[in-house]
């Protein structure tokens, strides 16, 4: 016999004993609910038995205590739907006397079936109070169960030891109110609550059963194989990586090998792409509302372009690559390369699926760092928190900034400087301001790894003015989702809401594979270990991002700019083709603060360096409008003598002079010789700057070697 068919014989012999003992007809909402539960053939003869012995105990009962006065109805049966007590005031103190004996009384609750029937025919009138007692206590009983089962606190196993329960007196214990309290609220609250519990339970079961449903699926990519099986078993050319120093290595290739066959396996599900627009150019292309298919900008020349480096219809399917009489290169998408034998000269992908090569190129990149406050942050949080890498990642903040959305990001870098300026710039073109930008993070000022403090201060001030908030020497101590917002909590007491956070702290070298591989990867710099000709192992090659070559003036490097990828991978692709040429290139960098600072570095770019910056003054009426758009093309003779800032024991920058670096030159020094050279404000000199740094030697005066970059022009 199941539980809920004892409740259901319990509510029902509780029912007839109330009705029988009290003459009272009104069914307690307690007793209808437990009602419900449905009853087996079994129990309404058990029903039948006890119904029919307690008419026997009444009749002879009304029998021997009023033998003249017998009662029958107008077909003959005797009277038993109620005791023969006329006195309202009699039956009044009944139903009290039972109430009371029920209240100071404490048992446990025991099945009706296990009544003894015989105690009626020695003392009738004892059992029937015996009964009406016992009844009584089993509907204490069921209504103290009740309210735990509505209780969120209590588990599931309580109802299944119900049975062995003791119940207690105590009267808040039962219902939290005393006996004489409010009775129409004591029979509504166990409805109300079982009504809760039960509602609480059915949303449970409905978010199970739809959750899969909202899980939104994964991207599709139109040039996707459906199996491995579609890609060649051999390629002459195999490059492991997607990105910009694999499709440069592709040129050379193919500009060496006319006839080349060069599969492309990356993890990524579009075509190769340009990485820089997407925190520069194409937010001050962008307008609201849709994006162009090949994410189309205008360069800072006035030339428009696209992200992509080829069109669709300059790729063949992997599956015709080697069925192609003039070569050409073919990119499966949305694979990964989990090893390479570079004895056997296999690849091997990570469904199993093996490509034999005859020269290959590990062009992986690298993957943003994000911050482990986020990293181990609850579902609502993470899905507001992004890293910022790939066109899909440039669609999603668009989003949030077309919604007039506050945007925060997180780091002082390259990307982090770079955004907030466009981010603020997008803002300007809308009739509403947009939402607000914020920039934290916990050094002093902007780019403060790369440039002199007191040049990063300046920036830092000049990224301010174009609308960002920048909270710097703060760093994230804890971040909770309040409704439909991010709420910060800084180390220095402030608090920030933003509806989506961007974490940009830095990439890794993807150099998952190198372990399995037997790859060399740099304890300190990350990146696998190439020699000069950038060859890991014999016919193994790497390039870009992931590389850590040796450099024969600044010692071993790891660099993640573009144009390291476009002339790494182009001299691996030369050296693919059997040119064996060493890398000693010294590869540049530029970036864009919005458009009053620009600025380009090549060589060794390390702010913890000595450095000498010198820069050209503008004039007093110049100073006024502090406009550096305007001062770029003044001439020479508007400006005051060059000024030098060594930031060394000797030579001191004056306050003046501070407020005013709209175009100069910075050295880094290196055991007094120049190891890097910064443009500021300078454009199309670094072909010079990489003479000057190739030179290797010491300059007696650094104002003379700033002369050669005209900053007066």
């Amino acid at each position: 016999m199941s539980i809920c068919s004892l409740k259901g014989s319990h509510a029902l012999l509780c029912r007839r004993a109330f009705i029988l003992a009290s003459g009272n007809r009104t069914i307690p909402p307690q007793i209808m609910l437990a009602q419900t539960v449905p009853k087996r053939d079994s129990h309404s003869a058990l029903y039948q038995m006890v119904k029919k012995r307690k008419v026997n105990a009444r009749a002879n009962l009304q029998a021997n205590a009023y033998p003249p006065s017998k009662k029958t109805n107008p077909n003959g049966n005797q009277q038993y739907s109620e005791l023969n007590i006329t006195s309202e005031n009699t039956k009044s103190s009944l139903k009290t006397k039972f109430l009371t004996e029920c209240a100071s009384t404490s048992s446990s609750i025991s099945p009706a079936s296990k009544l003894n029937s015989n105690a009626f025919s020695q003392n009738p009138r004892k059992t029937a109070q015996d009964l009406n007692k016992e009844l009584c206590r089993q509907k204490f009983s069921l209504n103290t169960e009740v309210l735990r089962a509505a209780n969120c606190n209590v588990s599931r196993k309580a109802s299944a030891e119900s049975k062995s329960t003791t119940v207690s007196t105590d009267p808040k214990t039962i219902s939290g109110a005393p006996p004489g309290g409010d009775k129409s609220n004591d029979k509504t609250k166990p409805f109300i609550l079982v009504v809760a519990a039960a509602l609480g339970v059915g949303g449970l079961v409905y978010y199970f059963m739809n959750e899969k449903s909202t899980t939104p699926p994964p991207p599709k990519s139109k040039s996707l194989p459906p199996s491995s099986a579609d890609l060649p078993k051999h390629v002459p050319y195999l490059l492991i990586g997607g990105g910009t120093a694999a499709f440069s290595a592709f040129r050379a290739i193919k500009s060496n090998d006319a006839k080349a066959k060069v599969l492309m396996i990356t993890d990524e599900h579009r075509k190769p792409y340009m990485r820089p627009p997407l925190s520069k150019e194409l937010w001050y292309t962008a307008q609201q509302g849709e994006i162009s298919e090949d994410y189309r900008f205008k360069q800072w020349t006035g030339a428009e372009r696209s992200l992509y480096f080829e069109p669709e219809e300059f790729f063949i399917e992997p599956a015709k690559l080697n069925d192609s009489p003039n070569g050409g290169i073919a990119v499966a998408q949305g694979f990964k390369v989990t090893k390479v034998d570079p004895t056997k000269r296999i690849a091997t992908l990570s469904d199993g699926y093996e490509i034999s090569y005859d020269e290959c190129l590990i062009a992986t990149g690298c993957t943003p760092k994000n911050l482990q406050i986020f990293l181990d942050a609850p579902p609502a949080v993470k899905e507001r928190v992004m890293i910022y890498r790939n066109p899909e990642d440039f669609e999603k903040l668009k989003k949030y900034m077309d919604a007039n959305k506050n945007v925060t990001i997180i780091g002082n870098g390259f990307i982090g400087s770079e955004l907030s300026c466009s981010l603020a710039n997008y803002n300007k073109n809308k009739k509403d301001g947009g939402g607000r930008i914020f920039q934290v993070f916990p050094e002093t000022a902007n780019m403060s790894k790369i440039l002199p403090d007191y040049l990063s201060k300046w920036t830092m001030e000049k990224v301010q003015s174009q609308g960002v908030c920048v909270v710097p020497n703060a760093s994230i101590k804890s971040v909770q989702r309040d409704q439909s917002q991010l709420k910060l909590h800084l180390s220095t007491g402030e608090t920030v809401l933003t509806d989506v956070v961007l974490v940009c702290v830095g990439c890794e070298a993807n150099t998952d594979i190198a372990q399995v591989s037997g790859l060399e990867v740099d304890s300190n710099l990350g990146g696998f270990v190439v020699n000069a000709e950038l060859e890991a192992r014999r016919n193994l090659f790497v390039a870009g991002d992931c590389s850590c070559f040796f450099d024969p003036l600044l010692g071993r490097r790891r660099v993640e700019h573009h144009d390291h990828s476009v002339t790494s991978g182009r001299l691996a692709g030369e050296n693919m083709v059997g040119k064996k040429k060493p890398y000693t290139h010294q590869s540049m960098f530029w970036s864009d603060l919005g458009p009053e600072i620009g600025y380009e570095g090549i060589g060794l770019i390390d702010s913890s360096l000595p450095t000498v910056g010198v820069f050209s003054l503008p004039s007093k009426a110049d100073r006024q409008t502090d406009n550096l758009s305007e001062n770029r093309g003044a001439d020479s003779e508007n400006k005051t003598p060059t000024s030098t800032n060594r930031e060394l024991a000797d030579v001191k920058c004056s306050d003046e002079q501070k407020e005013n670096y709209g175009r100069g030159v910075i050295f880094y020094l290196k055991e007094e010789k120049i190891v890097g050279i910064l443009l500021w404000n300078i454009f199309n000199r670094v072909g010079l700057a990489r003479t000057v740094i190739n030179q290797n030697k010491k300059f007696d005066d650094l104002n003379e070697v700033a002369k050669l970059f005209e900053i007066h022009s």
